[in-house]
């Protein structure tokens, strides 16, 4: 897979100083833990392999095939059955050479509960487990973490590809502020044991919300909500830490368009006239410019990649992932310099303390290698 896939060869050569770099799920854990991006979320009874095939969704990277929440109880066995006819139908169109693997999204299953997700993923064949990157587990916390863990890291063993877990944080024990800190504490510990088979941590700002009785506008952003807030906080306190290496994606925007956002109607020009993104004109609806306004903040806060409940948002989250000129050539020369000490950037705007900033550059780098290097924050707008 490759970032951005829906612009030509022309256009991405114009936009990047470099440009993104291949990946799948065999590259380095780590690395794999930032190369999500927009992490589209469906009920798995939907058909999506149709458009995988006629790669009708060019820049969609990964994929969640959900069990939980989106479904009823009565539907888990239509999703398993629709799942296991996706995974035949994809392993059948590259044997026809329909499609090659490098067009093939990740793919995740986001599981019911510890029954079902050891009683499916049994019963898949190793040819169908070699499209799965691995599983979403809902509400993980300290008393279900361990038993999700170990399982995936026997089913990676059992058929022998790499097969990751991705923690959700939303359960009460973590929101409520009287057991929030044993539970992070004890949630730490468990992942730190299986840190190889964790790939990225996913928080549920939607499930948050709803112990509280409450529920975003459209004009206003998780981080309005203080309740919330104050659990990403905590979140970020414990599983952000540099040393750690733990990459937290932020939680999904609701809400989208009702008109079908076409890159044409959303240029550079208007916008670089002005010289500000925060200029922008109508043609943007409050759907997007709402999640505009939280990509903002889950950049600046240090989230890598967004959950999403829509196609339309894939460019979007995507293009806040990448990483600007003038960040590239600190991160290079931060990690490229011996001995610690302080220069003056590149730029010549700012100065760069070696050790301070090591643990910065070398995310940035990493955000680099799949991303891609941009000019300068305003030609964002030309990857929507």
């Amino acid at each position: 897979m490759k970032h951005y896939q829906h612009l030509t060869v022309e256009e991405r050569e114009a936009i990047f100083h470099v440009e993104p770099q291949s990946f799948d799920k065999h590259i380095d854990r780590e690395a794999l833990g930032f190369s999500l991006g927009a992490t589209l979320y469906m009920p798995s009874h939907q058909n999506i392999a149709p458009k995988i095939i006629q790669k009708e969704m060019p820049n969609l990277t990964s994929f969640v095939m959900c069990f939980e929440d989106s479904i009823k109880e009565e539907d888990v066995k239509r999703g398993q059955e629709n799942v296991k006819n996706t995974l035949q139908t994809i392993l059948k169109s590259v044997e026809n050479k329909d499609l090659s693997p490098d067009e093939i999204p990740l793919l995740f299953l986001r599981v019911r509960n510890e029954k079902q997700f050891e009683s499916f993923v049994s019963s898949l064949s190793k040819d169908e487990s070699s499209l799965l990157t691995g599983f979403n587990f809902p509400k993980f916390n300290s008393k279900n973490g361990s038993h999700y863990l170990q399982l995936t890291k026997e089913f990676s063993r059992y058929f022998n590809t790499p097969l990751y877990g991705m923690p959700i944080l939303e359960s009460p024990e973590i929101i409520y502020k009287e057991s929030r800190m044993e539970e992070l504490y004890t949630l730490k510990g468990i992942l730190g044991s299986y840190r190889d088979h964790v790939l990225n941590i996913r928080v549920g700002g939607t499930d948050f919300s709803s112990l509280f009785a409450l529920r975003r506008g459209i004009d206003y952003s998780l981080y309005d909500i203080m309740v919330v807030a104050d659990a990403l906080r905590d979140i970020q306190n414990f599983f952000m830490r540099a040393e750690d290496g733990f990459v937290i994606s932020a939680p999904v925007w609701e809400y989208f368009s009702n008109t079908r956002m076409l890159k044409p109607r959303i240029r550079m020009t208007p916008f670089m006239e002005k010289k500000m993104v925060s200029k922008r004109t109508s043609m943007i609806d409050k759907a997007i410019d709402g999640l505009i306004q939280e990509l903002i903040k889950d950049k600046a806060n240090g989230f890598v990649g967004k959950t999403i409940i829509h196609p339309s948002h894939i460019s979007f989250v995507n293009a806040f992932q990448t990483v600007t000129k003038e960040e590239y050539e600190d991160a290079v020369m931060i990690v490229e310099s011996k001995g610690g000490g302080v220069a003056k950037s590149t730029n010549g705007n700012k100065m760069n303390e070696m050790n301070p900033h090591m643990a910065w550059a070398k995310k940035i780098l990493k955000k680099a290698y799949v991303y891609g290097v941009i000019e300068e924050s305003d030609s964002i707008v030309d990857l929507f």
